[in-house]
């Protein structure tokens, strides 16, 4: 398989007024392309600012970070971001706020019209086009931001718990919107979460952090086929991998309250 995304040796210092923050520790990981990889961790063990720095919105202290061999400097449109808050511009339309990405690639109006329209039915808000963000719900706007997310064609998609906001029914639904989604346009997703249940659902891979200094404990491979359905969360094995990165988890909490 092709390596995509390819961190080796990472580490990232916060300096501080009275003491530095060592928010990674030699982290080394590779992606291959069109995996799905989620990350889970207690909070502060360095998920997010691994996110932050795979997109170019922070750099490393020490070690290297490249996609497809080349050395990331900054931010790009070779990588989609999702945050948890949705980040939408609230002036701009459904259909505007997914376009934004392609205007700024000068693409024709015609390929842009298109690509918006494929992008919002495939998150099923086709129908919400010329709707604002004000007048949608949570999951709604997420899935805008996703679509947007996916409309610049990205070589990398890049989530950070993206549905941790959002109730549980809602949640449930967007992961299953999210696979389908994956499976249909081929991308190489790198998602942060705290929750066991949602990255056993939806990854390939689950890298297990280790509180700070941040590092990868464990990368545990999940062997359930896709389609994955709502169905899926209620199976022997769904429920025996769950447990067994559950435990891993609080192993690494319960050490970290020593």
């Amino acid at each position: 398989m092709k390596v995509k995304v390819h961190i080796s040796n990472v580490d990232k210092i916060y300096k501080g007024t009275s003491r530095d923050v060592h928010a990674l520790d030699n982290v080394s990981l590779d992606i291959y392309e069109n995996e799905f990889v989620c990350v889970i961790g207690s909070s502060g063990c360095g998920k997010s600012t691994m996110l932050n720095i795979l997109a170019g919105l922070d750099t490393p202290t020490s070690g290297k970070i490249q996609i497809d061999g080349q050395d990331i400097s900054g931010t790009g449109i070779d990588r989609g971001v999702v945050f948890q808050q949705y980040a939408l511009f609230p002036w701009l339309t459904v259909g505007q706020n997914v376009a934004f990405g392609l205007e700024m690639q000068k693409l024709p109006k015609e390929e842009i019209n298109t690509k918006v329209d494929h992008y919002l039915e495939a998150v099923s808000l086709l129908d919400f086009k010329n709707s604002y963000p004000k007048e949608l719900s949570g999951g709604m706007k997420q899935r805008v931001a996703i679509a947007r997310a996916y409309a610049v064609n990205p070589k990398v998609l890049l989530m950070d718990e993206p549905f941790g906001a959002l109730d549980a029914q809602t949640r449930a639904q967007l992961q299953c919107e999210l696979i389908d989604t994956w499976q249909k346009e081929k991308k190489t997703c790198f998602f942060i979460t705290h929750d066991v249940d949602e990255a056993v659902f939806l990854a390939q891979r689950v890298v297990i952090m280790s509180p700070r200094p941040g590092r990868i404990k464990s990368i545990v491979e999940i062997p359930i086929p896709y389609p994955r359905l709502p169905e899926t969360k209620l199976t022997k094995e769904f429920n025996d991998i769950k447990n067994s990165i559950w435990k891993e988890v609080y192993k690494e909490y319960l050490a970290e309250k020593k």
